[in-house]
């Protein structure tokens, strides 16, 4: 069992930066890949990027390629999202997530956070 916190989110001008950060409980933090999602309004939730169990290799959507960056430390059972250059349509409730070993880019993962809400001013 994985229990994930996310924080960090809030209200930002277009142009602006946030750092997400999402909690995870238990000692065995390394054993999961863990991936950030978000949901806008009227929207299914889509994967943002993702990262693999010892950080060394990580994915992103195409929408946030060049502009986000995902990070893990597993010393601090915590893994990040590093997101400059926002723009109005990044805003979106934003939910972190965990899964047993391998990585994926779809929703296939067995632990979500409760998601922390990012909005973008133009």
């Amino acid at each position: 069992q994985v229990q994930l916190v996310e924080s960090g989110g809030g209200l930002v001008q277009a142009g602006g930066s946030l750092r997400l950060s999402c909690a995870a409980s238990g000692r065995t933090f390394s054993s999961y890949a863990m991936g950030w999602f978000r949901q806008a309004p009227g929207k299914e939730r889509e994967f943002v990027a993702a990262v693999n169990r010892s950080g060394g290799s990580t994915y992103y959507a195409d929408s946030v390629k060049g502009r986000f960056t995902i990070s893990r430390d597993n010393a601090k059972n915590t893994v990040y999202l590093q997101m400059n250059s926002l723009k109005p349509e990044d805003t979106a409730v934003y939910y972190c997530a965990a899964r047993p070993f391998a990585v994926v880019q779809t929703t296939s993962y067995n632990y979500w956070g409760q998601g922390t809400q990012v909005t973008v001013s133009s």
